[in-house]
């Protein structure tokens, strides 16, 4: 099982963290920043709790102005990202900023484009759009043209209304508008990394205005491959869901005629931790473009039912040719999905419409 995300602010980490710091800043208390960091709440605490905590302990052991302390976190960053720490872990830096510099935009921008670099700004420059929104949603549009794809990212990523993990922009769940411009200079960005974040970004706008989403699917169809596999992306929410207008879109039509049979599961039922291997066959009565896909109705831990969407394939299929499906699902635990005993509901879908179903059970393992 992979290592806890949390377990990125290691010791190790803090260690290099901390040497770093002190290179620009010799009067860093090193001995009291370990302390207060690894303090008596440290294990319990999650990834971004530590993030913040760390933020916290930076705030206590640096210059009490802002701008000093930024100054040397600035001067630090570059060392800690040619160091193996690229990435995620590095996110402290920016969540410093959204601690403590909403109140000083002039300063915290430049940070946030400097420490995106190498990183990610997402997170932290959300309270930044909520308190000056005229001001970013410029800045946003700037960055959407800087040279470097992480910046260029940040412009887009940044101001997703459903980011995870994020703060909500309730404004812009309620109008997307001032969005559309900057995914509009990015759709055909020559990074992947790039048009991967315009296309989650739709995605989040599908979830609240599919009619806009679907709006700009059809301006921006057939203008490259890469913005056709962005569109595409963008409404897979709205795929999933069954969502007519999406499905036409992409050429897929109503079902009428097509069969779905022997559907099969193995093991009946099936223990947490074990896998569930279905199969069925799937016949159309006319030559036509297929979305096949699987849900279970999961038991949640109150007792309730949360359906998940997963994709089996999407094809062109042949009249009357009878093909057949093997798959499997594992109930191994997952960082996003526990599991829970109770009798589930395995559904298969085509063209966005439940065409068999079948119960089982999840048991928990013996011990």
């Amino acid at each position: 099982m992979a290592e806890a995300l949390k377990h990125l602010y290691s010791k190790e980490y803090i260690r290099l963290l901390s040497a770093e710091i002190s290179k620009s800043y010799s009067a860093f208390p090193i001995k009291q920043f370990h302390q207060i960091v690894f303090d008596k709440d440290w294990a319990g605490r999650e990834l971004k709790q530590r993030m913040r905590h760390i933020s916290e302990c930076l705030q206590r052991t640096l210059p009490e102005d802002y701008s000093s302390a930024l100054a040397i976190l600035m001067k630090t960053y570059p060392r800690m990202t040619g160091l193996k720490y690229i990435g995620f872990a590095n996110m402290c830096f920016a969540d410093f900023v959204e601690l403590y510099g909403v109140d000083h935009y002039a300063l915290s921008i430049p940070a946030l484009e400097f420490f995106t670099i190498g990183c990610s700004s997402e997170f932290a420059v959300r309270p930044f759009i909520i308190k000056y929104p005229d001001l970013m949603m410029k800045q946003m549009l700037i960055w959407a043209h800087h040279p470097h794809e992480h910046v260029r990212r940040l412009a887009s990523e940044g101001c997703r209304p459903r980011l995870p993990w994020a703060m909500g922009l309730p404004e812009f769940k309620k109008n997307p508008l001032p969005i559309l411009p900057i995914l509009e200079a990015l759709k055909s960005d020559p990074s992947e990394f790039v048009r991967r974040s315009v296309a989650n970004n739709l995605n989040d706008i599908a979830k609240d205005h599919p009619k806009i989403v679907l709006s700009i699917a059809q301006q921006w169809t057939g203008q490259s491959k890469e913005t056709d596999w962005v569109i595409k992306h963008g409404c897979r929410t709205l795929l999933k869901r069954g969502h007519t207008e999406a499905l036409e879109h992409f050429g897929f039509k109503k079902t009428k005629g097509v069969q779905v049979s022997k559907l099969r599961l193995s093991p009946s039922a099936v223990k947490i931790g074990g896998k569930l291997s279905f199969s069925f066959s799937i016949r159309t009565p006319a030559t036509q473009k297929l979305r096949m896909e699987y849900s279970i109705d999961f038991v949640t831990s109150r007792g309730n039912y949360s359906k998940k969407i997963f994709k089996i394939a999407e094809n062109t299929y042949e009249k009357n040719k009878i093909y057949p499906i093997v798959k499997s699902h594992s109930f191994r635990h997952l960082t996003v999905r526990k599991h829970f005993e109770g009798r589930h509901t395995l559904s298969i879908i085509v063209n966005g419409s439940v065409l068999a179903a079948k119960y089982f059970q999840v048991n928990r393992p013996r011990r």
